[in-house]
């Protein structure tokens, strides 16, 4: 592809960041609605109980326009699972009814039980209080295991022992049959914490409802904007989407958990419409850990058997995915889609993998950045370097001899995974060489000399992206002379307004402050399938090339007769249209004024659906020293070679990465979203949940060695989720590694906080 100055691969600017930091963002917050009233909801302080409501005395207080409880909604539809599983033998999951507002039981600390809607907030708060609820507190489940137990009451009277589906890949007599006879077995079980996604911006809402016209207007943050039109029209009121706008402006981050549909919108809907006002809502921190689906929360056990010489024969897997209370709308396909990514980047010839999701008294879980990639690369990695402690032999050692090999490509997985491309081993290498694996004893030796331990950790991961549904969308050639796109997915700070327009600019070679990025409008965009799964780029960026092929077709066309050349004549110079070899062009904004550049030719619309998926992959290698005195982790070295097919932008890909490693050492060292017996969230606050700050992470070294790939038209796959997949696995496994050089400790569990990595020393030291 031809370099163009602002075009595809060049490291430009965000263009959104003049926006952002002059404080012209326009979060939904910040949105007007004249004659708004305010809504505040009651949540249970229970994670299980039976309870009783008297809302009159709040209603007749003054101020406040309306208490809406369960009865209220009830001819409304329950929030939709629209990913439910099937069970092993076809069987369909147990699919309880997820109320907008809780009707007689509440099932998590959280769960929403009344709507007050008041003329401010204060109001609206204080008349919340006023809502008598009588509690008759229950027995609460919180932990997987628990949760299966024979003597276990369940959350929902028709899924026994809190199964909410039971599925499975792979033969499981064939690899039993494999593990009794080889020469190494090792087994490794390991938690993958829940998370709660605390993006910058919590959820806020805003609804209108014109009686004139019966349609619907929702304001809210969001990953998408129809499929929130869809849920809401199809699964929840029943009546024509087109009767419902859904907007959304600038997004403070969503890491998944804002791709979905929430109870607040519906809610907000219905109390426009009865109280003829628009209707806003504001989360405040507290609801955001108590109402917004968190993530992970996985208990899984993973055994491989090996030959004499270290291959890897089989591979046997046991995921339990904790789904919470309630099915979110993606919740239980998150586990499964982490199972059919349970092989990694390894040649083994033999794999059953049993997948089960569980409910239990706690907040639904949903997708959160890599959802269930992350879950599989943790698992598959840390079972990679304890079989590599078992055997005595160097994991990188141990990896090269079972990584699959570029020969073998196209290669399908036993989990129905192809991949099209790749060389794992080459980015392995490249990584321990930029890293200066060499030189890590030296280093190692000048920690031990301070009286730290320093352990070295390596991931290799792959994950799936951009598969599924496609995009449509637009180029338009505006009459100044400048460009309008519009597409259906959604910037949640990714810096998307910057990377379509230079998608567009590669074909019309013009500057990006002359191409208008439009997203998050139902009433402008006929369709649109929003962003998750690190889609967005590869699939919109695919189609956007198309539409601006296609509109320089149009506009060369337009162009020919007024500058009396053939159309193979001219070419895309310096924002025109000119004859090739001569000084003679039209400009853009002179195009535009000519009396056959009709709307109808001055636009391109286009569509781009992968028939596959594109598989990043890449290796993490980490350095860690732990302070034995305190336990305190510090990740003092880090380093990433990344296979991402393409580079559209190497500083809005470096920034993803950087974030995306900074949520996996949030992960692996500081973050657990923990709940007591009787399911009371005790980290519930930014006192109590730990956050990455600036002080946790090291510089990061990164740099690519892409091979293009061949499912995506550009060669891209997706980037957004990768850093947060390759970081876990190798800060714990540094961190092993520095426990295991002193002390012989082979397996401590994420969060590594300083109390549990204390804990582990001192009692490795009580048994030496």
């Amino acid at each position: 592809m031809k370099p163009m100055k602002f075009g595809i691969g060049q490291p430009v600017r965000r263009v959104e960041d003049v926006r952002f930091v002059t404080g012209r963002g326009r979060y939904t917050a910040d949105v007007e609605a004249a004659g708004a009233l305010h809504a505040v909801f009651l949540r249970s302080p229970h994670a299980h109980a039976r309870f009783t409501l008297d809302a009159s005395a709040a209603a007749a207080l003054p101020g406040v326009r309306a208490v809406l409880t369960a009865a209220d909604v009830a001819h409304l539809g329950g929030l939709p699972c629209l990913a439910p599983m099937k069970n092993s033998d076809g069987s369909a999951m147990a699919l309880p009814r997820y109320p907008l507002l809780a009707d007689g039981i509440v099932r998590h600390v959280g769960d929403a039980v009344a709507m007050v809607v008041a003329d401010d907030a204060d109001t609206a708060r204080q008349a919340s209080e006023s809502v008598m609820v009588e509690f008759e507190a229950l027995p609460a489940i919180v932990e997987i295991e628990d949760a299966m137990a024979y003597e276990a009451e369940p959350v929902w009277p028709e899924a026994p022992n809190n199964i909410a589906y039971d599925n499975a890949i792979g033969d499981a007599d064939e690899t039993d049959a494999i593990f009794a006879g080889a020469a190494h077995t090792v087994a490794l079980t390991v938690v993958n914490n829940r998370l709660v996604s605390n993006y910058m911006e919590p959820r806020a809402a805003i609804a209108e409802h014109d009686a004139a016209t019966g349609r619907y207007t929702l304001t809210t943050g969001s990953q998408g904007v129809h499929g929130l039109r869809g849920t809401l029209a199809t699964k929840i009121f029943n009546i024509d989407p087109e009767k419902i706008r859904v907007v959304t402006h600038d997004v403070g981050g969503g890491f998944g958990t804002k791709a979905v549909i929430y109870r607040e919108y519906p809610l907000l809907m219905l109390a426009a419409e009865r109280l003829g006002h628009p209707v806003r809502w504001v989360a405040d921190r507290s609801e955001h850990f108590l109402g917004d689906a968190h993530g992970r929360d996985n208990l899984s056990t993973a055994e491989m058997a090996l030959d004499a010489n270290g291959k890897f024969l089989a591979l046997r897997v046991d995921i339990l995915g904790n789904l919470g209370s309630y099915l979110s709308q993606f919740g239980p396909y998150i586990p499964w889609l982490g199972a059919t990514m349970a092989t990694g980047v390894y040649h083994i010839p033999a794999i059953h993998v049993r997948c089960r999701g569980i409910y239990t008294h706690t907040v639904p879980v949903e997708a959160y950045r890599g959802a269930g990639r992350p879950e599989a690369a943790y698992l598959i990695e840390r079972l990679v370097n304890h079989c590599a402690l078992a055997l005595g032999v160097a994991p990188e050692a141990l990896r090269a001899l079972n990584f699959i090999t570029s020969a073998q490509m196209p290669y399908k997985t036993l989990t129905d995974r192809t991949y099209d491309v790749g060389d794992f081993e080459g980015t392995m290498r490249q990584a321990l060489a930029s890293g200066d694996r060499d030189g890590f004893e030296a280093r190692a030796a000048r920690s031990e000399a301070a009286g730290k331990l320093r352990g070295l950790g390596l991931a290799t991961y792959i994950e799936c992206t951009a598969w599924g549904s496609g995009e449509e969308g637009s180029v338009t050639l505006e009459p100044d002379g400048t460009f309008t796109v519009l597409v259906g997915t959604q910037s949640n700070g990714q810096g998307h307004e910057t990377a379509y327009a230079q998608t567009v600019s590669q074909f019309l070679d013009v500057p990006l402050e002359r191409i208008r990025v439009v997203q998050g409008d139902t009433a402008r965009i006929p369709t649109g399938n929003g962003t998750g799964g690190s889609r967005s780029i590869p699939v919109g960026s695919a189609m956007l090339a198309k539409a601006s092929e296609s509109l320089v077709v149009k506009l060369k066309d337009l162009a020919s007769d007024k500058l009396e050349a053939a159309v193979a004549d001219l070419e895309v110079a310096n924002g025109a249209i000119t004859i090739a070899g001569t000084d003679r062009s039209l400009t853009f904004a002179e195009i535009a004024a000519l009396p056959g550049a009709t709307p109808e030719r001055r636009v391109a619309v286009e569509a781009f659906k992968p028939e596959q998926a594109t598989y990043p992959n890449g290796t993490h290698l980490c350095e860690v020293e732990v302070d034995p005195a305190t336990g305190v982790v510090s990740v003092d070295r880090y380093t990433i070679c990344d296979d991402f097919g393409m580079t559209l932008n190497p500083l809005l890909l470096a920034g993803q990465v950087h974030g995306g490693v900074a949520q996996g050492v949030g992960q692996a060292l500081l973050e657990q979203a923990i709940y007591d017996a009787s399911g009371q969230l005790l980290t519930a606050t930014l006192m109590d949940y730990c956050l990455p700050r600036a002080a946790n992470m090291p510089d990061i070294a990164f740099e690519t060695r892409n091979i293009p790939s061949t499912t995506n038209p550009l060669g891209l796959k997706g980037a957004g989720e990768a850093g947060t997949i390759g970081a876990c696995p190798a800060v714990m496994n540094a961190v092993v590694d520095a426990l295991h050089r002193r002390h012989g400790i082979t397996h401590i569990d994420m969060p590594a906080t300083p109390s549990r990595v204390f804990h582990a020393l001192a009692s490795a030291s009580e048994t030496a």
